[in-house]
Order: C-alpha cells, then sequence, then structure tokens
C-alpha cells in the first residue's frame, strides 16, 4: 500500500469512425488517463474530435440556459450505453437552438421585471434619506428663481457651526433627521452673490450632498405608498409568468431528461478531445492505465469496437515519470488522512505514499498528547453524529477519539480524574522523565523512518547520488545515528566515544566535500555557504530530535490543566463546582485540543514529510461516464 500502484502508458490506434465507440469503452473502463502530449511516432495534425467538441459545448451551454427556466429535476440514469454520432448531436443543438428561441422570451420579460424591481428598491432606499420631510420633494431638486436648495448630511459635531454661519449668509436651516454622527439637514437661502459663500461655509463643515432622484416629487408618505404597491405589483407579475411558463414547459420535461442523457453519453469523446489526433482516416490517442487494468480495457475495446484497433503497451520511460498520474488511496478509512496529506501534496509516481504511515503515527501522537478516556469519547461521538455534514472526513474524528480513549485506558485518564480508573501503565505528571524518554525515543526512530523512506524515494528514481549525499540521504543518516550514539554515551559514560565521533567528523566531512564540489563560486563564498550548510546539518537533526518533547509535554499539559479546572473547582460551591468542571472540560477539549491537532500536523508535515515526500505529482483522473441517479 507504500507504493504506487504500478502504471502502464497506452497507445491506440482506431479509425476515426469508431472514435466515438472507443470514448464509450475507455469510459467505461474507468481506467485511462488521457495523455494530451502530441504524438511522436507519425506525424498526425488534424484534431477529429473538434467538430463534435463545438456542437457539445454549444447544446450544452444551451440546455443550462433552457434549464434555469424549466427546471429539470436530477440526472437521468444511463442504463444501455450507446454512440452519440455527430449527426444526432447537431440535430439536438438545433433543437435546443429552436427551442432556447422560444424560452428566451420569457427571460427577457423576467429581467425586465427584475429591472423594474430593482429600481423600485433604489427609489425606496433613496426615499429612507428623505422620510421625515412631509413635503413636495420635487420643489428640494436645485433651485428657484428667488432660493437656493441644499439637501444633505453634516457631522453633528459641525451642525451648531453649520448653523451660525449660514445665518450669517441670511440662509436657514432645518434639520429633520438624525442619524448615527450624522444630521439630515435642509439648507434655504436666496439665490445671487450668498451662493458662492454658502457653498464654501458648507464645504468647511463636511457637508455631503444628497441628490433627489427622478421621480421622487412628491411626498414621501405619499410615494412609500405607491412604491410598495409597484413591488406588489411586479410580485405578482412575476408569479403569473412563472405559471405561465411552467404550463408552457411542462411537455417539454421528458425530452429535455433524454436531451441531458445525450450529453452525458457524448461527454468522453469531448473529455477526450485534447489528447485525440488524426491523420485521414486514423486516430491516435494515448494515455495512462493502471497496469492490473490493462486486459480488462483491451478486452472492452474487442468487445466495442465493429473494426480494427491497435492497442500498444509499454512501461513509462524514466523520463516521463513526472508526467505519469499517481493512482489515489480507495482505503475509506485512509481517505480523510489522505485529504491531509493532499494539502501538502500528491505523491509522485515511484514516490512511497505516505497516507497509511500518516494515520498510524499521527492517531498515536495524537492519542499520547490528548489520552483521555472521556474526552475521547466526546470526539469520536461528535465526530459520529456529524456523519451525515462531513461523509468524507468524519471517520477522521472518530479515530482520534478512539487514540485518544485508548491512550486514556493507559494513563488511567477519564474527564481529568486520575483516581477513577486504575491505569493500564501510569499517568503521565507521576513519572515525566519516562514520557520525555519515550517521546525522545518516538521521535528518534520517526526521523530515521523518514529518512529511509527518502533515500528509498531517491533509489526508485535512479537517483543514487542524491540518496548518499543530497539531504536527508545516507549520509545524513549516518551522522545522525553516530551523533544519537555519541550523545547516548555522553550520557552515559560521560565520554562521546572515538568510533561515533570518527563517524560523525567523516559524514560531515563527506557532506562538505559534495556541497564543495557542486558549488560554481568564488573561494570565500563557497568556504561561507559549505561551513552554514554542515553547521546546519547539525542543528537541524538536534533541533528536530527535541521538538519531538512536545509530546510528552502536551501529555503533562493535559493532566496539568486537569488539575488548574479542579482547583478552581474546589473553591467553589456546590452549584459553582458543577458548572467549573463542565466548562473546565469544554475549555480543555476546544482549546488543547485544537492546539494539539495543529502541532501533531506540525510535526508530520515538517519533521516527516521534508525529509521523504516531495508532494509534486498529479492525481489520476480517469475518463468516466456518468450514470446518473434518477430515472428517465
Amino acid at each position: 500500500m507504500l507504493r504506487s500502484v504500478p502504471m502502464k502508458h497506452v497507445r491506440l490506434l482506431v479509425l476515426t469512425e469508431n472514435l466515438p465507440q472507443a470514448s464509450l469503452a475507455l469510459a467505461e473502463t474507468e481506467s485511462f488517463h488521457p495523455d494530451t502530449r502530441a504524438p511522436e511516432e507519425i506525424r498526425l495534425d488534424a484534431m477529429p474530435g473538434r467538430d463534435y467538441r463545438e456542437i457539445f459545448n454549444q447544446a450544452q451551454s444551451r440546455l443550462a440556459k433552457i434549464t434555469r427556466l424549466i427546471p429539470v429535476d436530477g440526472e437521468p440514469r444511463i442504463d444501455e450505453v450507446r454512440v452519440v454520432e455527430f449527426a444526432e448531436l447537431g440535430a439536438l443543438n438545433d433543437w435546443l437552438g429552436e427551442l432556447w428561441g422560444e424560452v428566451s422570451s420569457y427571460e427577457e420579460d423576467f429581467r425586465r421585471l427584475d429591472d423594474s424591481e430593482r429600481l423600485t428598491k433604489e427609489q425606496q432606499a433613496s426615499l429612507a434619506n428623505f422620510a421625515h420631510l412631509n413635503i413636495d420633494l420635487g420643489l428640494l431638486r436645485g433651485k428657484t428663481r428667488f432660493l437656493n436648495f441644499h439637501v444633505g448630511l453634516v457631522p453633528r459635531e459641525n451642525l451648531r457651526q453649520l448653523e451660525d454661519a449660514a445665518r450669517l449668509a441670511d440662509y436657514l436651516l432645518h434639520v429633520y433627521m438624525h442619524e448615527g454622527e450624522n444630521a439630515h439637514v435642509v439648507v434655504v437661502g436666496p439665490t445671487g452673490d450668498q451662493e458662492a459663500q454658502i457653498a464654501s461655509v458648507l464645504a468647511a463643515a463636511g457637508f455631503q450632498n444628497l441628490p433627489i432622484p427622478q421621480g421622487l416629487d412628491r411626498e414621501p408618505e405619499a410615494l412609500y405608498r405607491d412604491l410598495a404597491e409597484q413591488r406588489l405589483s411586479i410580485e405578482e407579475q412575476r408569479q403569473s409568468l412563472q405559471e405561465t411558463l411552467e404550463r408552457w414547459g411542462q411537455p417539454f420535461h421528458e425530452r429535455l431528461l433524454n436531451a441531458r442523457k445525450t450529453l452525458m453519453l457524448a461527454e468522453p469523446l469531448v473529455a477526450l478531445d485534447p489528447s485525440l489526433h488524426s491523420a485521414g482516416h486514423l486516430a491516435h490517442l494515448v494515455g495512462w492505465v493502471p497496469a492490473r487494468a490493462v486486459a480488462a480495457l483491451d478486452q472492452r475495446l474487442r468487445e466495442s469496437l465493429n473494426l480494427p484497433f491497435d492497442l500498444l503497451v509499454r512501461d513509462p520511460r524514466p523520463d516521463e515519470r513526472r508526467l505519469v498520474p499517481t493512482v489515489p488511496v480507495k482505503s475509506r478509512w485512509l481517505t480523510p488522512f489522505a485529504m491531509l496529506v493532499h494539502q501538502y501534496g500528491i505523491p509522485s509516481y515511484g514516490e512511497v505514499d505516505p497516507t497509511p504511515l500518516f494515520a498510524v503515527t499521527f492517531l498515536l501522537m495524537f492519542g499520547m498528547m490528548f489520552g483521555d478516556l472521556g474526552h475521547g469519547g466526546v470526539i469520536a461521538l461528535a465526530a459520529w453524529l456529524a456523519r451525515d455534514k462531513l461523509p468524507k472526513f468524519y471517520l477522521f474524528g472518530v479515530f482520534a477519539g478512539i487514540s485518544s480513549m485508548g491512550f486514556g485506558l493507559l494513563f488511567g485518564s477519564l474527564f481529568g480524574y486520575e483516581e477513577i480508573l486504575p491505569a493500564l501503565w501510569m499517568s503521565p505528571l507521576h513519572d515525566p522523565i519516562l514520557m520525555l524518554k519515550v517521546a525522545l525515543g518516538w521521535g528518534i526512530a520517526f526521523i530515521v523512518i523518514a529518512c529511509l523512506l527518502g533515500i528509498y524515494n531517491r533509489l526508485a528514481i535512479g537517483d543514487r547520488v542524491g540518496a548518499v549525499f543530497e539531504r536527508h540521504g545516507l549520509v545524513n543518516l549516518l551522522f545522525y545515528l553516530a551523533f544519537l550514539w555519541g550523545g547516548y554515551g555522553l550520557a552515559t559514560s560521560g565520554g562521546f566515544g572515538a568510533l561515533p565521533a570518527a563517524l560523525a567528523v567523516g559524514s560531515l566531512l563527506a557532506l562538505a566535500a559534495f556541497q564543495w564540489r557542486h558549488l560554481s563560486a568564488p573561494t570565500g563564498e563557497k568556504i561561507l555557504v559549505v561551513v552554514i550548510e554542515t553547521l546546519d546539518t547539525v542543528i537541524v537533526y538536534l533541533s528536530n530530535t527535541l521538538s519531538f518533547l512536545r509530546v510528552a509535554a502536551f501529555s503533562l499539559n493535559h493532566v496539568a490543566l486537569a488539575l488548574a479546572v479542579f482547583t478552581l473547582a474546589d473553591m467553589m460551591g456546590a452549584f459553582g463546582h458543577l458548572v467549573t468542571i463542565l466548562l473546565g472540560n469544554v475549555f480543555i477539549l476546544v482549546l488543547e485540543g485544537g492546539i494539539v491537532m495543529i502541532q501533531v500536523m506540525r510535526l508530520q508535515y515538517y519533521e516527516g514529510f521534508s525529509r521523504y515526500f516531495s508532494g509534486d505529482g498529479h492525481q489520476f483522473l480517469p475518463l468516466r461516464l456518468r450514470r446518473g441517479s434518477a430515472s428517465s
């Protein structure tokens, strides 16, 4: 399961007239991933599916527009697979075009009603600014022969100054509404020389003009009634138009369902279009197929095609590795973990799929860091109850909860209480040194396995030099093991040891020599880069190993948080004690549970994936035939 599914490159030569049937056969097997590269063996410049694709796309677009107005529920079920010839597809497109010509008149009517409703809404919104003015609004638009009107907003803090300035300019100011930090005002004064003066006064006061739209030329109360009646009338017209459309479109439902079925049958050939090439009557098609599916594909083509064809199968070449798609994990249990792996990247072909290892190590670390029978049970139950909303991901929460429950039994912890259940192993807080040792051992094993997988991945693609000398390669691993060996000797006997020291120094010198050889820079710069890279190797492995101490730290933190909650609860009365315990456990579940999840993901991505997983592949997406769900 760790290795990629072996793939084969297939080349299919068929007669052009047999292309629709070949595309259906490929779609039915659900094993053919198209390769869009141009053929190398012979010159095949024509694109045989282009006209078919253009007609299909036009018909698909017309059907989509029609079914927006004449809804057709569900997808028709395809019980019998058949070829959709070009002539049939063209006839369907013509009929959909004629039907759209009739349906579009209804769309235009709906659009006119929408425009009318939008205008009415805009007028109602504008009218809200003048709701407290019980006068004909048409009188306030602009100015008359003798009077000039300004309607707008002014900040409340500037209102008193504006009143005084308007009075000096022989203008009247009327406040008709306060809204938030602004006052709605009308400023009225004589036309003539004072106009320039009042304009500068208004600008200094931060006055914002509120233009009165055309159509609002009566009292606001009367306008409100008229606009409300207009909206009611528009809604009644829309309802009547919808009922008329439904009656008119009812006879077309069955035929539209059949049209959808026809386009579903034609879709495989259109999906293949970028990878189709031809010369004369010969069509060329290439793609990637899982090795285990080649025999079934050949058999299906023999059963489906009534004319001769040629199927050539070969292994991927080394230079094609990045083009080969990776078949995703099919296990239902691993699907949620695969989703998290894909957030980092898709495994390249030939690369180890980290999903199974990720699932096991993730659950073990999460359980160890958040071990509690009660909290784990809540997580598992909550995930199970959310299975309808998260059908592809709920198992992740279930498994995480079960892991937490398992370690809760080992630690003897139930909602933070450690005296209810006997610990099958021990409580982390009773022997923190042992927990730190376990976490350190876990981290060392994790890093060693990650380095071994990285070496394997490089060897699988033929990169032997990289497997030995590149980052996290064999020489890096040798240094790490020598460093651990010497560190253990230093901790137990007080000496690093001559052999581990020689291995560590020798591996570092080998890395430095490799880097020196492959650097193109002046001597001084080369020395600086080699020293920094060598020092970085030492620091990275040391810091990455110590990083796993957080596994123990969070297991201790879980107990410490529970003790803090119990201490607070003991300071309360009976009711306060109960409330504190409940809220404290919710706090631990939400806050600490989330932090632990983030920390485990960090360890997986940075200490694990960065060592062996490139994530620069692309997923296997085979040609499929949509079968639908509703019976036609």
